[in-house]
Order: structure tokens, then C-alpha cells, then sequence
């Protein structure tokens, strides 16, 4: 009889990372041991809906200082509101929920799932996470690809915002759906000008 000690230990470090994971997304080690592999890479991803975020009152706050800023950024750039024909457009509406909804899958979902698994990666400064800190700084790299320096750094503070509702509920719905509120809003707003030079 001949022993496979190496797929035994690949399995054991697999159990620890998803063990590790357990505990920085609020999932019990029993209800993950008995979740389909499908129902594990949910609960890795954030993909799972864990408890009503809506009514917590640090969403609330958050979702609040989206208006307050688009409000004070009348002051520093030229108001121009979308006009109503624009709204419906595909850009308006690849801008408001498509590309929050694949940004947020990808470095709140992948990347910081992925850097949530590491112990290290759980400590926190200041209230966030050093995952969400890393991520933030490789979703505002990123937005160098197609923005000015100027609008890529713009994007590190709601990114933290992103990443702070995505640890606080161990899930990327929240931060989804604040990502999609804040750019509507700017683009509603303030995104006249600058819509149709988005793509």
C-alpha cells in the first residue's frame, strides 16, 4: 500500500487558508466544511449576502457623505448635470452599474478576498484592514490606465470606503452597492461634462 503524504498535505494547507478565511468573513468552521466547493468559493469571494447592511449605521454614514461631497465639489468644478436623454444611455448606465459591479467583484470580491486569507493581512490601522489598504492602492493604480493622476488619486478614499463595508460584512454587496451609488450620483451631478469623454 502506498501513502500520497504530499495531496494530504496540499488538502491540510487548503483547510487552513479556508479555516483562516472563516474567521475574517464571519462564517462558522462548521458551516463551511459542509458548504458545496461552489458555496466555499462564494463565502471566499464575499459573494454570500451575510446579514442586512442597509440599516447599519456605518453604511448609513457612508451612503450620507456621498451627496455631501458631490454638493462641495459644485464648488470646485463646473456644474453640469446629465442631460435627461443621457441617463438612459449605455454609458450612463455602464459607468452607474456595470463597472462598479465588475470593479467591486474584482478587487473587493478576488484581491482582497485573496489578501483577507493571510493572518497579516488582517490586522488593522486605523479601523482598516491592511488588505483593504493594498487593495485601495492597486484599484487606484489601476485607474491610471484611463484617468489622469489627479482623478486615480481621487479614487483612494471611496475605494477605503469600499473595502471598509466589504470587511464589515465579509461581503461585496455593500460595497457593489456603493460604488454604484456614488458614481451615479457624481455623474448625475457633476458628470455633464465628462461622460462622454469615458470612453
Amino acid at each position: 500500500m502506498r501513502l500520497n503524504f504530499r495531496a494530504r498535505g496540499e488538502q491540510s494547507q487548503r483547510t487552513l487558508d479556508l479555516d483562516r478565511m472563516v474567521v475574517a468573513q464571519g462564517v462558522s468552521f462548521r458551516v463551511l466544511h459542509l458548504l458545496s466547493r461552489s458555496a466555499q468559493v462564494m463565502v471566499l469571494l464575499g459573494l454570500q449576502y451575510n446579514r442586512p447592511f442597509h440599516r447599519d449605521s456605518a453604511f448609513l454614514l457612508l451612503l450620507a457623505l456621498g451627496p455631501i461631497v458631490w454638493i462641495s465639489m459644485i464648488e470646485v468644478f463646473p456644474f453640469q448635470p446629465l442631460p435627461r436623454h443621457t441617463i438612459w444611455s449605455p454609458a450612463f448606465l455602464s459607468i452607474a452599474l456595470w463597472q462598479p459591479l465588475f470593479e467591486e467583484l474584482l478587487f473587493r470580491g478576488i484581491v482582497q478576498g485573496r489578501l483577507l486569507q493571510s493572518t497579516a493581512r488582517r490586522k488593522t490601522w486605523i479601523g482598516l484592514s491592511v488588505s483593504n489598504l493594498l487593495t485601495s492602492l492597486l484599484f487606484s493604480l489601476a485607474h491610471l490606465a484611463s484617468h489622469s493622476v489627479s482623478w486615480s488619486l481621487l479614487v483612494f478614499v471611496p475605494s477605503l470606503c469600499f473595502g471598509f463595508v466589504r470587511d464589515r460584512f465579509g461581503s461585496v454587496h455593500p460595497s457593489i452597492t456603493l460604488h454604484a451609488f456614488y458614481n451615479a450620483g457624481y455623474f448625475l451631478l457633476l458628470g455633464g461634462l465628462t461622460l462622454p469623454n469615458s470612453f
